[in-house]
């Protein structure tokens, strides 16, 4: 694991719609208006966009992950320290975090993951499929609350809805993007 701190690694590559999309810096400020403070990802073209603003941002530690599980153990630091943290990955990674993923539960602390969903619509790689298709109900057996979204118009809204439950109410909050808001990949 490589702490960022703004300047350690290169941005994340943006996708060629990533400029189009107006929802990634929304959501960045709504994870700003939360007090977020600390992000752990994957590097992700879904979430490239948003990445790159929580990197350039000084406020903000950037952490990148090898595996996907370590971003839960850093989020609970993070809390113990008095700090609000995000966990952005893809729909394959939720798969590693399995077991990492009582930690929340158990030690009740609040637990916000903005996942990139992958083996939906228009996906070429067929071993993105069997973890898609289970993640929403491995998240839910975990005890973490799954949203959904679908459209640009909810996902904000819908972000700063589970930010209020993570932050607000000590709640483990998991919002899917839809790979529809993420367009198709292109190798």
């Amino acid at each position: 694991m490589e702490t960022q701190n703004n300047k350690a690694a290169p941005p994340v590559e943006r996708g060629a719609s990533g400029s189009e999309r107006q929802w990634p810096r929304q959501i960045y400020e709504t994870l700003k208006a939360f007090d977020v403070t600390h992000a752990s990802y994957v590097p992700d073209a879904g979430h490239a966009e948003l990445i790159n603003l929580l990197i350039d941002d000084r406020d903000v530690t950037a952490n990148v992950l090898t595996t996907e599980e370590e971003g839960l153990a850093i989020a609970a630091g993070a809390w113990l320290g008095g700090k609000r943290s995000v966990i952005l990955m893809q729909s394959s990674g939720v798969g590693n975090c399995i077991n990492m993923a009582s930690l929340p539960a158990m030690g009740r602390f609040p637990l916000l993951m903005l996942v990139t969903m992958r083996g939906e619509w228009a996906e070429f790689n067929p071993w993105q499929v069997p973890m898609s298709r289970a993640t929403e109900q491995v998240l839910t057996a975990m005890g973490i609350q799954v949203m959904r979204a679908d459209d640009p118009e909810t996902l904000v809204e819908m972000v700063g809805s589970a930010a209020t439950l993570a932050y607000g109410a000590d709640q483990q909050v998991a919002v899917l993007i839809s790979q529809r808001l993420l367009g198709a990949k292109k190798w």
